[in-house]
C-alpha cells in the first residue's frame, strides 16, 4: 500500500526522463478515456509539467467507439475536465460501430499517429497499467501467440522514426492508482461495460485472475511480470539479430531476400527475418501457413522454382533468393 503520493510521481518522474531525455521542450499526446488510469495520468502530466515545463505543448486525444449509450455524456465530462488545465482535446468518433476488438484497437493507434505526426507530437502517452499487461499477457496466450506478442506492452515503442509511444503507468497496480484517483478526488467516470463478461478482459480480470490467486499461486501477478520482464530481454536480443541478418539478406535493389543467407540459420531467426520483409515492405504479416510453405522449401533439396500466391502477392522462390512478383 503506498503511503505517500511520491511512489507513483517518482515511478512516473523515472520513465519520462529514461524515455524522454531532452535538452530543450518538446510536444506529446495523451490518449485518455474517462477511467482512473487515463485520469491518474493526466494528473501526474499537469502536476510535473508546472513543475518542470519539460513539455512545450500538451494535447489530450479521445476516441469514441460509440460502443456506449453514455459516450456523448463521457465526450463532455473529458471536455469539462480538461479545460480545467488549459490544454487541448481532440475528439474522433469510430464511424463503423459493429467492429472487432482487434479491429478497433488498430484504428485506434492509427488515429493517434496520424493526429501526433499531423501536430508534430513526438511521444505519444497511453495509461496502460500493470493489470493491462497482465490481461494482454494471457489473452495473447490463449490465441497462440509467440514471443513476440507475450512482451506487446513494453514501457516504449518506437512506432517510427519521430514517434514514440510511451507507458508510463505500465509498472504501477491498479490498485495503487484507485488510491492515488480517491487521494486527489479525480472526478473519474465509471465505465459500465468494464462489468460485462462478454468482454474477455473483463473475465480475466474478475474470474480467471482471483481464481489463479486462490489455487495456484498468489504471487501469480508478480510471477507473470517476471517472466514479462525476462521475455522482454530475450526477445530484444532475437529480434536485434534478425534484423541484422535481414539487412545482411536482402537485395540492394530489387524486393527481395538471399535465403542462402538465412538457411543456415536457427529457424527462429530465419522466421523473423521473413517476417520483417514482409511487414516492412508491405505492411503484412505472414501467417503461420505461408512462413511454413517457404521455410520447408528452403530445407528441402529439389530446387524447382516455387510460386506462392498470398494476399495479391506473388511470392517466388527461385536461384537463391525470395522476391515478389
Amino acid at each position: 500500500m503506498i503511503k505517500t503520493k511520491t511512489y507513483i510521481y517518482n515511478q512516473f518522474l523515472n520513465i519520462v526522463l529514461r524515455f524522454c531525455n531532452s535538452t530543450k521542450p518538446f510536444s506529446i499526446l495523451i490518449a485518455i478515456s474517462g477511467g482512473k488510469d487515463s485520469l491518474c495520468l493526466v494528473k501526474l502530466i499537469e502536476d510535473f509539467n508546472n513543475i518542470h515545463n519539460y513539455f512545450e505543448t500538451v494535447q489530450y486525444i479521445y476516441i469514441d467507439h460509440q460502443w456506449r449509450n453514455d459516450s456523448k455524456q463521457n465526450i463532455q465530462h473529458l471536455l469539462n475536465y480538461i479545460d480545467t488545465t488549459k490544454n487541448e482535446i481532440h475528439i474522433y468518433q469510430i464511424r463503423q460501430i459493429q467492429m472487432s476488438e482487434s479491429s478497433v484497437r488498430k484504428i485506434r493507434y492509427q488515429i493517434m499517429v496520424k493526429h501526433a505526426t499531423k501536430h508534430k507530437a513526438k511521444f505519444i502517452f497511453t495509461a496502460h497499467n500493470q493489470t493491462d499487461q497482465l490481461e494482454t499477457f494471457l489473452l495473447n496466450l490463449v490465441r497462440g501467440t509467440g514471443l513476440e506478442g507475450l512482451s506487446s506492452l513494453p514501457f516504449a515503442r518506437q512506432i517510427n522514426n519521430y514517434i514514440k509511444i510511451i507507458r508510463p503507468l505500465i509498472d504501477i497496480e491498479t490498485g495503487d492508482i484507485s488510491w492515488f484517483c480517491h487521494k486527489f478526488n479525480l472526478p473519474i467516470w465509471s465505465d459500465k461495460t468494464n462489468y460485462y463478461y462478454s468482454n474477455y478482459r473483463n473475465r480475466i480480470r474478475y474470474e480467471l485472475f482471483p481464481y489463479l490467486k486462490q489455487y495456484f499461486s498468489p504471487n501469480i501477478e508478480y510471477n507473470i511480470i517476471n517472466f514479462l520482464k525476462l521475455t522482454s530481454i530475450e526477445n530484444e536480443y532475437i529480434k536485434q539479430n534478425a534484423i541484422k541478418l535481414y539487412i545482411a539478406s536482402r537485395h540492394s535493389y530489387y524486393l527481395a531476400i538471399n535465403y542462402r543467407t538465412i538457411k543456415n540459420q536457427h529457424l527462429t531467426l530465419q522466421r523473423r527475418v521473413l517476417n520483417i520483409f514482409f511487414y516492412y515492405n508491405f505492411n503484412k504479416c505472414l501467417n503461420i501457413n505461408i512462413i511454413n510453405q517457404i521455410i520447408q522449401y528452403l530445407n528441402s533439396e529439389n530446387k524447382i522454382k516455387v510460386n506462392i500466391i498470398w494476399k495479391r502477392l506473388n511470392i517466388s522462390i527461385y536461384n537463391n533468393w525470395i522476391y515478389i512478383k
